[in-house]
């Protein structure tokens, strides 16, 4: 029997643990009682459902046409909380989850903030839960949280663009806890900052330039792009319908560990964009929109060459959706003609790429834009996509 105590507050249950310590909730009563659920963007729907013995984030987003949704569980702790301890600069708060994804591979993430939070990336962390569909633990432990008694503590895990369909995440038990800098464990899961820097391209080992690139299209299923051209110059194009497919011989990395996150590089031959999206739609709908999205291929034709690859080839006649993660690497700005666009590939999906589960990279647009790079055949090859990384022995 778990250290915690029931109590009946404005009829909704509140579990609190003895020691005043810290927050736990295992879901065992059946309950998510004191939980709050969000959505926003897109158009999503979610719901938190009690099962036996856990919780479950059940995502509908059947009807997102774009999948920029984000759903969330969110609660106020600071009851179950020392705020005392918390205030002061030896001690941090430490969340963890136990949780299982209908789907993978795919992120959640957790955030922490109070009513005062300006800045809500600050104490937010992704976790890519891998090919692995049973439970694991992540946890987060935070750096200079500003929270003093008489605040809010919430606490969040989140559920973001996952792709448009049903997806759920199950959540065994969620625990946050006041603990002293100096003795905090290490946390679990491989903590991802939001929208990380990019490093420095000097700083990477290896370059490795695209082995195969071509642009396969919905609309022509049956026919090869490969030598698609802007103002006679050799292109991949990112539009409506329309999507770069780009693919590394890495063979030679097999084995090797990846020691860090790599960078993506593209170098951009023209971009056409516009559209008051935010007039339209608002500023935080709005804000989303021209930009690249980068996926992971995980299916497919692992051996599509780039004379010859259609769209209908690549995804072996199957629906696009199931060639890829649904939940894109990073939605990217393009830097203008003839600028370097520039993507953090995360530790873990460059380690999958080395491992060869995923396949290569393709390209979508997010809102009504057209985007040319430059491809591995024009001229020298020397501005077609590269991969830097770093790799050490596993």
């Amino acid at each position: 029997m778990r250290n915690i105590k029931t109590t009946l507050l404005g009829g909704l249950f509140v579990f609190t643990p003895l020691s005043h310590a810290d927050f736990f909730d295992d879901f065992d009563n059946k309950s998510v009682a004191g939980w709050q659920t969000f959505t926003g963007d897109g158009n999503a729907q979610l719901t938190f459902l009690p099962m036996d013995g856990f919780a479950r984030m059940q995502v509908d987003a059947t009807k997102d046409q774009h999948n920029i949704y984000w759903t969330i569980i969110k609660r106020d702790v600071a009851q179950s909380l020392d705020m005392e301890k918390l205030k002061s600069p030896d001690y941090e708060l430490r969340v963890e989850a136990r949780v299982r994804p209908s789907h993978s591979p795919r992120r959640v993430n957790f955030m922490i903030n109070t009513q005062r939070t300006t800045d809500f990336h600050e104490h937010l962390r992704e976790y890519d839960l891998g090919q692995n569909s049973d439970w694991q633990i992540i946890s987060m432990t935070t750096h200079n949280f500003d929270a003093v008694p008489g605040d809010q503590v919430n606490v969040q895990l989140g559920v973001t663009d996952w792709g448009p369909g049903k997806y759920y995440l199950d959540v065994d038990y969620y625990r946050a806890e006041v603990v002293k800098v100096k003795n905090a464990k290490p946390d679990v899961g491989e903590p991802l900052v939001y929208h990380p820097p990019i490093p420095a391209l000097e700083t990477f080992k290896h370059h490795v330039n695209v082995a195969h690139d071509a642009t396969i299209n919905s609309a022509f299923p049956l026919v090869n792009f490969n030598n698609w051209t802007s103002d006679n110059e050799r292109v991949l194009t990112v539009s409506a319908g329309q999507y770069p497919v780009l693919r590394w011989d890495l063979q030679r990395f097999r084995g090797q560990k990846a020691t860090g996150p790599g960078v993506l590089e593209l170098t951009t031959q023209s971009v056409q964009k516009g559209g008051d999206y935010i007039g339209a739609l608002g500023e935080d709908f709005g804000i989303e929109f021209d930009k690249v999205r980068v996926f992971e291929i995980l299916g497919g034709d692992e051996n599509w060459q780039q004379n010859s690859v259609t769209f209908a080839s690549f995804t072996r006649g199957k629906d696009l959706q199931s060639t890829i993660n649904g939940q894109m690497i990073f939605d990217t700005d393009v830097a203008q003609a003839k600028g370097k666009t520039l993507v953090t590939i995360s530790r873990p999906v460059m380690q999958r790429i080395l491992d060869g589960t995923t396949r290569g990279l393709l390209l979508q647009p997010l809102g009504a834009l057209e985007v040319s790079f430059y491809d591995s055949e024009q001229g020298d090859g020397s501005q077609a996509a590269k991969l830097h990384f770093n790799t050490g022995a596993n």
